[in-house]
């Protein structure tokens, strides 16, 4: 498998919570960037302009949506994804209507990925963000109608003021919206943010948060979204397939300005700046090699686990009988699920998978 990620940095406003790599851009995504994506393509090719092939086609930003279907339309067809290839595209759903929604639909686009974050207008004018629960609702709706059967919608947890009330509301219009996927995160303060600068009042504590994420576990888990990684729960057959090379720390290639790759086994990154990367040919810089303990930690934010066979046959690394040993006291106490051959975090020892890992790696 091989995945292909192109960043769209391009954003109306900056949501308040927002740490990834974006810039200004009010009238949509200049032709000039569409170009450059392109030239990189061209340079990854194994034959100059001969298409990447990939598995999977992620559209990330930013704001992708942003796009037009024709812009999006010329980079996939630049791709050259194989057939029945899974191609993501990211979208707020204040920049989507019926006519381009269908048109991406048109241009190759077969996987929806939308912004919806919470039921309440009041937690989202605090998050910066520019749609109203009304406006997810309709994006929603005009997914469904332009032909999308893989949806996605995110989830965002433990906001200001947080209460179950809200959790009930954002899962009740996600479900019965038609999403076939959500994606669920705990609001994180990133120092260089305007909320890192100016934190919100009413923050619930790590207590409450760790609360709200189990809560929607069980919600989710009770509308038929099984959790298939620590952030992410699927109706059955609609996980997502390029997030799963990620995981599983297979080849894909980012394109675009502070985008990562890791190919070969090798990790490489564009440093972040639009400019620099319309002016020339990009640069890689090397990151180091993907290792074991990356390994390690990837494949538990998987509900499968871990399977230590398949890390010994990869990395030919074995833990010792005393974190075997470890692992048994993790499941004596329901943080993990563990037979001897695969460790299986559950819920709550996803809670503290960092701790974890410091013992492990």
């Amino acid at each position: 498998m091989f995945g292909l990620y192109i960043h769209i940095p391009y954003c109306r406003s900056k949501c308040r919570y927002c740490d990834f790599y974006s810039t200004p851009c009010p009238d949509g995504v200049p032709e000039a960037y569409i170009d450059a994506l392109c030239r990189e393509m061209d340079r990854f090719s194994p034959c100059g302009s001969t298409p990447l092939r990939p598995d999977t086609l992620y559209f990330g930003g930013g704001t992708p949506s942003l796009l037009t279907p024709a812009q999006a339309a010329r980079l996939i067809r630049a791709a050259g994804p194989v057939p029945g290839a899974e191609i993501t595209l990211e979208a707020n759903p204040e920049t989507v209507t019926p006519e381009r929604l269908a048109a991406f639909r048109r241009a190759g686009v077969n996987r929806l990925s939308l912004g919806i974050q919470t039921a309440r207008d009041d937690s989202l004018a605090r998050l910066g963000r520019r749609h109203t629960a009304a406006q997810s609702r309709r994006a929603l709706g005009m997914a469904v109608q332009a032909g999308f059967t893989d949806i996605s919608g995110d989830l965002m947890l433990a906001l200001p003021a947080y209460t179950m009330a809200e959790l009930d509301e954002t899962t009740a219009l996600l479900a019965e919206s038609g999403c076939t996927h959500i994606s669920g995160y705990l609001l994180k303060i990133e120092p260089n943010t305007v909320f890192g600068k100016r934190p919100p009042e009413a923050l619930p504590g790590d207590d409450a948060a760790a609360d709200f994420y189990l809560a929607a576990v069980e919600k989710l888990a009770a509308l038929g979204y099984a959790q298939y990684e620590i952030s992410n729960f699927a109706r059955p057959g609609f996980e997502s397939r390029h997030n799963r090379i990620y995981w599983d720390c297979g080849d894909y290639l980012g394109l675009g300005p502070a985008a990562h790759s890791c190919m070969g086994g090798k990790r490489f990154a564009t440093p972040a700046g639009t400019a620099a990367f319309l002016a020339a040919p990009a640069v890689y810089e090397p990151q180091g090699e993907c290792t074991a303990e990356d390994y390690i930690m990837l494949q538990l934010r998987l509900s499968r686990g871990l399977s230590l066979s398949a890390l010994r046959a990869r990395y030919g690394v074995s833990f010792s009988s005393e974190k075997l040993r470890f692992l048994q006291t993790l499941a004596e106490h329901g943080l993990a699920v563990f037979d001897g051959s695969v460790l299986r975090l559950t819920p709550r020892g996803m809670l503290v998978q960092n701790s974890i890992l410091c013992e492990l790696v």
